[in-house]
């Protein structure tokens, strides 16, 4: 397997082009930049321990984005479990546009496969590959997301 990098320099490589997207996605998942803030960091140190056999920079970043989806599930699976019922959104981090509330409401599952897709670039086989999920199923997902964005949005999308 071929190495892109030298493994002394993958966390300098993963910190100065990763940060932000990392940062994006736990706001996204954990909805307040404190928690945010706090996964993007373990993120890291998981980088840190984690071997260093990554073939490319794209193999680095899926890894990324699954380590922080994963420590995002985590934290909330443990929040829910001593104190069920709460809501964590800091609203004060979040955009008052009405398609950013639209997104932000969506179920997670949605809300994931929305982001990577139309803030990340990724397509519905790279999402799949990602997230250990068919394309088919991301398919779904991305179109499921439409509509309940569609319906949860004031007055819709009419194509007139």
């Amino acid at each position: 397997m071929t190495v892109f990098l030298r493994e002394d320099d993958i966390f300098s490589y993963a910190f100065d082009n990763y940060t932000d997207m990392i940062y994006r996605i736990a706001l996204n998942n954990m909805r307040n930049d404190s928690d945010a803030q706090d996964i993007a960091q373990e993120v890291f140190v998981r980088l840190i321990e984690q071997p260093k056999i990554f073939k490319d920079a794209e193999h680095l970043k899926a890894w990324l984005i699954r380590v922080t989806i994963n420590l995002c599930h985590d934290e909330i699976k443990k929040r829910n479990r001593i104190q069920p019922d709460t809501e964590i959104r800091d609203e004060a981090v979040f955009d008052e546009h009405p398609v950013t509330e639209a997104v932000n409401s969506l179920p997670e599952i949605y809300r994931n496969t929305i982001y990577l897709h139309y803030y990340e670039g990724y397509t519905a086989k790279e999402i799949g590959k990602i997230l250990g999920e068919n394309e088919n199923t991301i398919l779904s997902r991305l179109s499921r997301a439409r509509q309940k964005l569609k319906e949860n949005l004031v007055g819709g999308f009419d194509d007139e």
